[in-house]
């Protein structure tokens, strides 16, 4: 595809790499440069930013990803076993696969694994989970007026900022895209 066709979240191939297209800008050069497309790529493999400079006449490479529904299951180490819910066949992926998702899987969560000529590239976690807290400061009297959030450990390990009144035993949504406390959950 030309450059100009290009959308965010697309997934592209750049020398043999994959990389999603987080942002562009169309961008007028002065004087006889012409116009220029500054993209900022992100790698699928490692994480890491790439910004690309791309002639409007260029062209990029598109890929197709196919998208499947896993299971989590359990943890080995730096080690994640999932489970294709249709053909239940298992797959093991590291630590690179999820970034910083790995702290909020808990067993059972259905994720959405995007494939790439039969090999896992990405993994999106729903956009909120709720996991219960394990280990937090007791609610002090009258430091719900002050509004101070205190930390609270969560059952995977994961620490977050909630209000006074959460307390151990009691089970929080969490938002995945930023680690954000959003609200307790009624059981």
């Amino acid at each position: 595809m030309k450059a100009t066709q290009m959308q965010k979240n697309q997934t592209i191939q750049i020398d043999g790499k994959l990389y999603t297209i987080i942002d562009f800008e169309h961008v007028r050069l002065g004087g006889r440069g012409g116009a220029v497309y500054q993209t900022k790529l992100k790698s699928l493999t490692d994480g890491s930013i790439l910004n690309v400079r791309l002639r409007s006449e260029e062209t990029v490479e598109e890929v197709e990803l196919d998208k499947q529904t896993y299971e989590y299951l359990y943890s080995s180490g730096s080690e994640h076993v999932l489970m294709d819910t249709t053909t239940y066949e298992e797959v093991a992926l590291d630590d690179d696969a999820f970034g910083e998702g790995a702290k909020y899987l808990k067993t059972n969560t259905q994720l959405q694994v995007s494939m790439y000529h039969g090999r896992p590239v990405i993994v999106t976690l729903p956009n909120t989970v709720d996991l219960e807290v394990t280990d937090t400061q007791p609610e002090i009297k009258g430091a719900t007026a002050t509004g101070q959030p205190k930390p609270a450990t969560l059952e995977t390990g994961l620490v977050v900022q909630v209000p006074t009144f959460i307390k151990i035993g009691d089970v929080v949504r969490v938002d995945t895209r930023n680690g954000q406390y959003v609200t307790r959950v009624k059981e």
